[in-house]
């Protein structure tokens, strides 16, 4: 759907301060549709015109919009995206200008998505600790109340490694409300289910063959260490993700991005060190448990971070080019040094 700014011919005298706008849908499905003035056009914003948009078209509410120029800048593969917090004129955007709008489908809160894909693996994988009995049912010899258990005592190993992931998803709950700053306050409501199904689902998993009673648990001391060793991690993930926090304030410069400094981003030569504190700590944990599932686990994690981490070392690289008096990028691995 493409979204001019141009007013019809009729409007032109009439409203020559004004910035109305229609809108217009792919050939096969031609509409039009007016949009109310908004402000003169050297003070509208972004968000203004999603107002004016979700105005007229109500089923598009705002966080549901996305408006990008027409045109490529130099050095950029695709169209700008327009930024709610910025003016039309910072884009050059004025009467007979036009914008490219995309319905982004029904949306979610970022907080609401965390919770729910953070929450069900803290309660499915001490499910699969607590009642083995329902678990593993074929493990219980016997029938009724004095039916014998071939079910073994839970091992120290398998109550550290729920005490791992207890931790883990207990503080990745607490970071969500407390640490984050999301960059966009909606996603995609299908992320909810593909997420939970992810998140759950390896919980579950992970939780069968760790805590099943065929298995064989390494050295306690051993786990105990390397388990340790995880926490670590798990503390400069954590540091990571609050420098991190406080790296995007509103209108800041280059739109907002800055260079992460400080332990573990300079300690490492990391661009996205809360990446790879992640995947050593869910290493150290297989390593700790034994478990192929844990293992599985990380992996796909880990080439899921690997992707995001590229994206993320590809933009600031971009931004901070040291061209035209920007500062320039410091050289740093991506994500798992000395190999990405």
């Amino acid at each position: 759907t493409k979204l001019a700014a141009a007013p019809p011919p009729e409007w032109a005298c009439a409203h020559k301060a004004h910035a109305p706008a229609r809108t217009r849908s792919t050939p096969s499905h031609a509409s039009t549709t007016l949009l109310p003035p908004i402000h003169p056009p050297t003070q509208a914003t972004v968000a203004d015109l999603q107002a004016a948009f979700a105005a007229a078209k109500p089923k598009f509410y705002p966080s549901r919009q996305r408006f990008t120029l027409t045109a490529t800048a130099p050095g950029d593969k695709r169209p700008q995206a327009l930024s709610a917090g910025k003016k039309l004129s910072d884009y050059g955007l004025s009467e007979g200008g036009s914008l490219i709008f995309k319905d982004l489908g029904p949306q979610i809160g970022y907080s609401t998505v965390f919770f729910w894909e953070y929450f069900g693996p803290l309660v499915a994988y001490a499910l699969v600790y607590a009642f083995p009995s329902i678990v593993y049912p074929w493990a219980v010899k016997g029938k009724g109340w004095g039916a014998a258990p071939s079910i073994p005592p839970k091992h120290p190993v398998q109550a550290l490694a729920l005490a791992y992931w207890t931790f883990h998803y207990a503080k990745r709950l607490v970071e969500t409300f407390f640490v984050h700053k999301f960059s966009h306050g909606t996603m995609p409501l299908t992320n909810l289910f593909k997420n939970c199904a992810y998140y759950w689902g390896f919980a579950a998993y992970v939780s069968y063959f760790v805590n099943h009673p065929a298995y064989t648990p390494p050295p306690t001391g051993l786990a105990a260490g390397l388990l340790a060793l995880a926490l670590l991690c798990q503390a400069a993930n954590a540091r990571a993700h609050i420098i991190l926090a406080g790296l995007r304030p509103a209108g800041g410069a280059a739109g907002g991005y800055a260079i992460p400094r400080g332990f573990p981003f300079d300690g490492l030569r990391v661009t996205c060190a809360n990446y790879t504190a992640e995947v050593a700590g869910w290493a150290l944990f297989a390593l700790a448990v034994r478990s192929l599932a844990a293992g599985l686990f990380i992996t796909a994690g880990a080439l899921q971070m690997a992707v995001w981490a590229k994206a993320k070392h590809a933009r600031l690289r971009r931004i901070f080019n040291g061209r035209d008096g920007a500062e320039a990028y410091p050289k740093r691995w991506i994500m798992l040094p000395p190999f990405f």
